[in-house]
């Protein structure tokens, strides 16, 4: 008999069932992590650990104990080589509206899936991006944490169906260049690697985080526009690792040697990268 496809824990016990009025499920009030394992490891762990941490405290929740969460993830990924991990916390149940509970009970789900196939030439080629149509709000509150809410970039997926095209460019509604709808971008523009600042929203990805601590990459605002003058724009992302953007509806791009550095760099961290 094959493995199963999904594994799931929720508080530790094996379950696939929340209480109907878990705040989650009501008001999106929660965080959750999707993280690489390799063979039983995940290099980016402790990335996501902090970025749990710190979305934790800013969201008035109760920082999960971390020892928990890694035996958790371990048993859901046990026996498949390449896995990827779903960390889902929520504030747990509470009194009807949108007051916090006086006391905070939070749920955690740990749910494990076999890791997705990709086509073998995509990082050695690239993928093709659209420029969705919606616009990413500005919240600076809640700018970088990956909380339960993500109705725009569901709308945004729902665009467009046409199979060769793999993600789609978000922007907010000043115009600037935020992110796709599933990965952090990252441009060659006049020689210098950039990236777009997420002090007002977007998603702050710990494959990001990890370009970023390895590389030199100027965090600024970034124009639609400026991306037709780019040499090289590449897509970070904890699950997918570096990929090589071909085009951007019309405007097409050559993998070069910035995107080669830093799949090279991902390769070392012990993620396989197909032809890359």
């Amino acid at each position: 008999m094959s493995a199963p496809q999904v594994r799931m824990l929720v508080n530790g016990q094996a379950s696939d069932v929340l209480p109907a009025l878990d705040r989650g499920l009501a008001y999106g009030d929660g965080l959750f992590e999707t993280i690489r394992f390799v063979d039983g490891v995940a290099p980016l762990w402790p990335r996501h650990m902090q970025r749990l941490s710190d979305s934790c405290v800013r969201l008035l929740l109760p920082v999960p104990d971390v020892e928990s969460l890694l035996a958790e993830a371990l048993q859901v990924a046990q026996g498949w080589a390449q896995a990827v991990v779903r960390i889902t916390v929520t504030r747990g149940l509470g009194e009807r509206g949108y007051a916090l509970p006086v006391v905070v009970q939070p749920h955690r789900v740990v749910a494990g899936f076999v890791a997705p196939a990709w086509a073998a030439n995509i990082y050695a080629q690239g993928v093709r991006l659209r420029v969705c149509n919606i616009r990413l709000a500005e919240q600076p509150r809640l700018a970088g944490m990956k909380h339960l809410n993500r109705l725009e970039q569901v709308l945004a997926r729902a665009e467009w169906s046409d199979p060769a095209v793999a993600d789609g460019l978000l922007c907010d509604t000043s115009g600037r260049v935020v992110s796709t709808t599933m990965a952090n971008l990252f441009a060659v523009i006049d020689g210098g690697l950039v990236t777009p600042s997420l002090e007002r929203c977007g998603v702050a990805g710990v494959a990001r985080a990890e370009v970023l601590a390895t590389h030199a990459v100027r965090v600024r605002d970034i124009a639609l526009d400026e991306l037709r003058h780019a040499s090289e724009l590449f897509l970070s992302s904890s699950v997918r690792g570096i990929l090589p953007v071909q085009a951007v509806a019309d405007t097409v791009y050559v993998s070069g040697p910035v995107t080669r550095a830093m799949q090279r760099h991902w390769r070392a961290l012990g993620f396989p990268m197909e032809q890359a």
